[in-house]
């Protein structure tokens, strides 16, 4: 074993006359029960079992940041303070910083050969009807002979590799006139959009054009409420008491505001 000042393991330079060792040339072999005195009511002690001069110095570097620490403090300390001393001269403390991922899994939308023509109704049976002249939807309840004044609405169902959300649809009036869902000034507005059929054959949710669909959850037995893909939390729905008003979006469980429809 070549020469080794264990004085180099440490961080500043060690008295050896105080700690009573001697430079140079060190034998493990040699090694016996030894108590080195660190400071008043604390002892440590080297057993007999022959260690690696790596492990030597470990260990004094060990006691010289225990010196080192405790020499800060009072004299008068209860042993779950000194432990605690001890603890925190030799625990040096490493933040390590996580920084979470920010990529999103995009879905894609696709359309299937599933259309099936219906009319709404909400749950105090209001009729949807259409205002031509505004591209707006209204709630009305209509009387015996204004029963063609419903709007007759083209649900396209839509399949995407996560569905637990709802049957995915897109609301259409003839070809090109179709429901949708924005964000404006943190409040969701419902809106008639024209688009052509053919740019919603496939709608990815990491572009604008997912406006366009919704989530369609049944409850019961005829009950469906529409969420809006976009605006998650929003929902089509309609005035509890008042008539003529049209379909505005609502977050759930809003006060006076119908979010179930009937599909005939």
């Amino acid at each position: 074993m070549s020469d080794f000042d264990l004085s180099q393991a440490l961080e500043g330079p060690l008295d050896l006359e105080d700690n009573g060792f001697e430079g140079c040339f060190f034998n493990m072999t040699e090694v016996q029960d030894e108590i080195f005195s660190i400071e008043e009511g604390l002892d440590l002690v080297v057993s007999r079992n022959p260690k690696t001069l790596q492990h030597v110095a470990i260990l004094l570097l060990a006691a010289n940041r225990m010196k080192r620490g405790l020499s800060c403090c009072s004299r008068g300390l209860r042993e779950e303070e000194l432990c605690s001393a001890i603890m925190d001269s030799l625990v040096t403390e490493t933040t390590v910083e996580i920084q979470s991922s920010s990529t999103t899994v995009t879905r894609i939308f696709h359309r299937l050969n599933s259309v099936i023509q219906c009319t709404l109704c909400d749950m105090v049976q209001k009729d949807v009807v259409y205002s031509s002249d505004e591209l707006k939807l209204q709630a009305i309840t209509l009387q015996g002979g204004q029963r063609e004044r419903k709007v007759n609405f083209k649900m396209s169902k839509y399949m995407t590799l996560s569905d637990g959300d709802g049957q995915t649809v897109v609301l259409s009036i003839g070809r090109d006139l179709h429901m949708s869902c924005s964000l404006e000034d943190g409040k969701a507005t419902l809106l008639l959009e024209k688009c052509d059929e053919g740019e919603l054959k496939k709608i990815s949710d990491d572009g604008d054009m997912d406006r366009f669909l919704f989530f369609k959850r049944t409850e019961g037995v005829s009950q469906n409420s529409f969420e809006s893909v976009k605006c998650r939390g929003w929902l089509i729905s309609t005035s509890w008491e008042e008539e003529s008003k049209p379909l505005e979006m609502c977050e759930v469980d809003s006060a006076n505001r119908l979010t179930c429809f009937k599909l005939n």
